[in-house]
C-alpha cells in the first residue's frame, strides 16, 4: 500500500486566527489560556481536515506559536538550566520580540524562502536537557482525538548547522551534548504511541560542511538506539542531495524523503541506493508554489519508484502556500482553474497514492483534469526572449561628488527605510475605498493629509532624508502588483512570514507590464512639501519575483527582466518628477540565491542585471538606494556591489555590526546605511544604544560614507514607539557627527 502522507500544514488559520490571538495576548486583551485554547483549536482543525482528505500520515508537532526553530531550541534546554522545566511563555516571547533592555534573538531567512526563522545562539560548554517534549504532547492530543500522527522534528544536525556560535565554537562540536536530549524525546514520542516520527534535515541538501557527513552517522545511530521500535523517517528538502544522496540512504533509518519537485533527476540513483526495507517518501507535490499538479507527469515520475515500499507526500511542508481555495471565489476562472493551495494538494497527494495503487482507472476524472489544465498552459507559454545586458553607470565616485553637491547632506545623514505606521484609521479609510463607501477624491484627500503631517514631522524632528510615508500602500509587493499587469491577487491567501505577520503573495501568471505611473504623484507631492531631498520608495523585481507565486512556465529570470522593464520606467518617471533620490528595495536578494554554490553564479548574473536595467538611464545626479535584509552578505558581496547603487540599507542592529565585516573584508565601494534599531522588535532603544551602534559601524566604514536608519520599514510599528526612537536615532547621529 502506498502512503499518503504530509509533512507539514499551515499554523496561522485559514484566516489567520494565530495572528488576532497572539496579538491579542501580546497587547494584554486576551489571556495565555485563551491564546492556547485558540492554537489547540486550529491544531485539532488541521488533523480533521487531513484525516477527511485520506492522509495517512498527518504531521504533528509542526506548529508553533511563533517559529518552529525557536521552540525546538527551547524545548531543548537551550535556554534554561538542567533540571528546569519548560521555558515560560513570556520567555518563549521575551526571546523572540525583545522586551526592556533584552533584545531579540537574530531572525534570518529559512533557506531560500520567505519564512523566517531565530538563529539560537550557542557556545562551548553549552548544555542541553529535554526541558519539555512538545512533540510527545501533539501525539497524546491526536490519539486522544482518534488520530495517530507523525511528529516533525528539527533534526539534531541542521539545528546546530543553523545556529550561530557566540564564541566562535563550530557548532558541530556541540554534538554529544545534544544528542541525549533528542535521544530523551524520541523515547518520550514512542512511549505516546507514534509508530514514525519525521525528522527533518534540509542542510543535507546545502554544501555540508567538514565534519557535516561524520556527524550525521554519529547522530543518527545515536537516535537509532534511542527508540528502536519507532521508524525514523530522514525528510529533506528544498533542493536535490546530488553528492549526499548515499550518505542519506547509508544512515540507520527506516524511510527517506526526498524533494522530486525541486529535483527530479535525484530519484535515479535513490532507487539503486535505497535498501529494500526503507521506505521511499516521494516529494511529488510542490509544496512551495500555488500551482496544480500535472498528475500524469507525477504518476510516470512515481512508477519508476514501482516495487518499493513508497509515501507519497508534497515536496515540503505545506507551511509555505495559503489554506484553500475555497473562498477564492474572485479569482479569474481560468486562473483559478490552475491553482492548488494547501487543502488541494493534499487531494493531489492522496490521488496519487491512490493511482499507484490501484492505476489509472481509479482516479480518471482527475487526469483528464489535470491533463486539461496542463495543455491549456503549455498553448499560453510565451517563448523566453533573452533582453541586453544594462549599460554600466558612471563611476561612483564622480556620481558621489554630483550627488553632494545636489543634496548637501551632513556627515551621517539620517533618513528611514520608507514606510511609517499603517495604523487603524489608514487601513479604514483604504477599506471604505474599496466598499464604495469612499470616493477617490476624498482618499486622496486623506492619504496626502497624512503625507503632509509625516513630511512636516520628519522636517522638524531633523531627519535629512524625508520619505513620504507609504500611506497608501497595503504591502510593499502587493501594492505594486496591483498596478501591474500581468499580477493576480487572493481574499485570504495569507502564508506566515514570521510569528504573527502573514503576507498574502501575488500570483505572476501573465506577462508583467507598467499601464501607467504608479508611484510618482505621491512622492511629488511629498517632495512639494519640503526642501529637503525627497525619497522615493520602490520595491526591486528580485523581491517581487520572490515575493509572489511565479509562473512555473517561464525562467524566472525572464519574468524577472519583464518586472525589471516597468521598475525602470517608473524610475525615471520619479526623476522626471524631481525626485533626487530613488530606493529600489531588494530586502529578497539573497532568498533567492541557489542553496548550491555551482549553482549561484548563474541566478546572481541575472538577479544584478535586474537590478541594475532598474537604474539605468538615471542621471549622475540621481541617487540610487537599496535595501537588504536578514541576510548573510559575505558570500554573495562581489553581487551586491555589481548592483552599483549609491546606498545600501541593511539590518545589523540584532547582530550588533557583526553584518558590517563582510562590506569591510570587500572594502565596500559606495554609501551603507547599517540599521541602529530592531524595528522587529516592541523595545525603543535608547539614542545612547543607537549611538554606540553607530561608533561600531565606523570601525569598519568610512564616515563620508555611513548613513543612520533603522533596520527596517515601521508600518508594523505604532507611532508610540516611531517617534521616541526616531528623536533617538537622530540625536544618536547628532551626537555622532560631532565626534567626527
Amino acid at each position: 500500500m502506498t502512503i499518503a502522507a504530509n509533512l507539514g500544514y499551515p499554523r496561522i488559520g485559514p484566516h489567520r486566527e494565530l495572528k488576532f490571538a497572539l496579538e491579542a495576548f501580546w497587547a494584554g486583551t486576551a489571556s495565555e489560556a485563551e491564546l492556547q485554547a485558540t492554537a489547540a483549536r486550529l491544531r485539532t482543525a488541521s488533523r480533521a481536515l487531513q484525516q477527511g482528505a485520506g492522509i495517512n500520515h498527518i504531521p504533528s508537532g509542526d506548529f508553533a506559536l511563533y517559529d518552529h526553530v525557536l521552540e525546538t531550541a527551547a524545548a531543548l534546554g537551550t535556554f534554561s538550566a538542567e533540571g528546569e522545566g519548560p521555558l515560560p511563555l513570556a520567555g518563549l516571547f521575551r526571546l523572540a520580540r525583545g522586551a526592556g533592555d533584552t533584545p531579540a534573538l537574530e531572525m534570518t531567512k529559512w533557506f531560500d524562502t520567505n519564512y523566517h526563522y531565530l538563529v539560537p545562539r550557542l557556545s562551548a560548554g553549552q548544555r542541553f536537557h529535554l526541558a519539555a517534549n512538545p512533540w510527545a504532547d501533539a501525539v497524546r492530543e491526536g490519539l486522544a482525538q482518534h488520530c495517530r500522527t507523525r511528529p516533525v522534528l528539527l533534526g539534531p544536525v541542521s539545528f546546530l548547522l543553523l545556529a550561530k556560535s557566540a564564541d566562535g565554537t563550530n557548532p558541530l562540536a556541540l554534538l554529544p551534548a545534544l544528542l541525549p536530549a533528542y535521544a530523551a524525546a524520541l523515547r518520550g514520542i514512542a512511549e505516546a504511541g507514534a509508530a514514525w516520527v519525521q525528522i527533518d534535515e534540509p542542510c543535507l541538501a546545502t554544501d555540508l560542511p567538514a565534519g557535516a557527513a561524520e556527524a550525521f552517522e554519529t547522530a543518527y545511530r545515536s537516535l537509532a538506539e534511542a527508540a528502536p521500535g519507532l521508524c525514523l523517517l530522514l525528510c529533506t528538502y528544498f533542493g536535490g542531495l546530488r553528492e549526499n544522496l548515499p550518505l542519506a540512504f547509508g544512515l540507520p533509518v527506516q524511510g527517506v524523503h526526498l524533494d522530486l519537485v525541486r529535483d527530479p533527476g535525484q530519484l535515479a540513483l535513490a532507487l539503486a541506493l535505497a535498501r529494500r526495507d526503507q521506505t521511499l517518501s516521494l516529494g511529488l507535490v510542490d509544496g512551495r508554489n500555488v500551482w496544480r499538479t500535472d498528475l500524469r507527469a507525477a504518476l510516470n515520475l512515481a512508477g519508476r519508484a514501482a516495487g518499493h515500499r513508497l509515501m507519497v507526500a508534497p515536496s515540503c511542508s505545506l507551511l509555505h502556500v495559503p489554506h484553500g481555495l475555497r473562498g477564492e471565489t474572485a479569482l479569474d476562472p481560468v486562473l483559478r482553474r490552475r491553482l492548488a493551495f494547501a487543502e488541494e494538494k493534499l487531494g493531489e497527494v492522496v490521488a496519487l497514492a491512490r493511482a499507484l495503487d490501484e492505476g489509472e482507472a481509479a482516479v480518471a476524472a482527475l487526469l483528464r483534469e489535470s491533463d486539461a489544465v496542463a495543455a491549456e498552459r503549455r498553448a499560453e507559454a510565451p517563448p523566453p526572449a533573452r533582453a541586453p545586458e544594462p549599460p554600466p553607470r558612471t563611476a561612483y565616485a564622480t556620481r558621489a561628488a554630483l550627488q553632494q553637491a545636489r543634496l548637501n547632506l551632513p556627515p551621517l545623514p539620517t533618513t528611514t527605510i520608507g514606510s511609517f505606521p499603517q495604523t487603524a484609521e489608514i487601513r479604514a479609510t483604504r477599506a471604505a475605498l474599496a466598499r464604495g463607501t469612499l470616493d477617490e477624491a476624498g482618499y486622496e484627500a486623506a492619504m496626502r493629509g497624512h503625507i503632509a503631517e509625516a513630511v512636516r514631522w520628519q522636517e522638524e524632528l531633523g531627519i535629512d532624508v524625508p520619505v513620504h510615508g507609504e500611506f497608501e500602500r497595503n504591502d510593499m509587493a502587493k501594492y505594486f502588483g496591483e498596478r501591474l499587469a500581468g499580477f493576480a491577487f487572493t481574499r485570504n491567501g495569507w502564508v506566515q512570514s514570521y510569528g504573527s505577520r502573514c503576507v498574502a503573495p501575488p500570483i505572476i501568471w501573465r506577462d508583467v507590464a507598467r499601464p501607467e505611473p504608479m508611484t510618482v504623484r505621491w512622492s511629488a507631492y511629498a517632495q512639494s512639501l519640503t526642501g529637503r531631498p525627497m525619497k522615493g520608495m520602490l520595491t526591486g523585481p528580485v523581491t517581487l519575483l520572490q515575493w509572489s507565486f511565479v509562473r512555473d512556465d517561464l525562467p524566472r529570470e525572464t519574468v524577472c527582466r519583464q518586472i525589471a522593464e516597468a521598475i525602470r520606467a517608473e524610475v525615471l518617471d520619479l526623476e522626471a518628477a524631481g525626485i533626487p533620490i530613488v530606493q529600489i528595495d531588494e530586502p529578497a536578494f539573497r532568498e533567492g540565491l541557489p542553496l548550491r554554490a555551482t549553482d549561484r553564479a548563474g541566478y546572481l548574473r541575472w538577479a544584478v542585471a535586474c537590478f541594475r536595467l532598474c537604474s539605468s538611464g538615471v542621471r549622475d545626479e540621481t541617487q540610487i538606494h537599496t535595501h537588504m535584509c536578514y541576510s548573510e552578505f559575505a558570500d554573495i558581496i562581489e553581487a551586491i556591489a555589481a548592483m552599483d547603487a549609491d546606498v545600501i540599507s541593511i539590518e545589523t542592529a540584532r547582530s550588533r555590526m557583526e553584518l558590517l565585516e563582510a562590506f569591510t573584508g570587500f572594502a565596500w565601494p559606495s554609501g551603507i546605511g547599517p540599521g541602529v534599531w530592531d524595528i522587529h522588535s516592541p523595545r525603543i532603544p535608547s539614542a545612547a544604544e543607537m549611538a554606540d551602534l553607530l561608533r561600531l559601524a565606523l570601525r569598519h566604514l568610512p564616515a563620508d560614507r555611513v548613513w543612520a536608519n533603522p533596520d527596517c520599514g515601521l508600518k508594523t510599528r505604532g507611532w508610540g514607539e516611531v517617534r521616541p526612537a526616531l528623536e533617538n536615532l537622530v540625536r544618536a547621529a547628532e551626537a555622532v557627527r560631532a565626534e567626527l
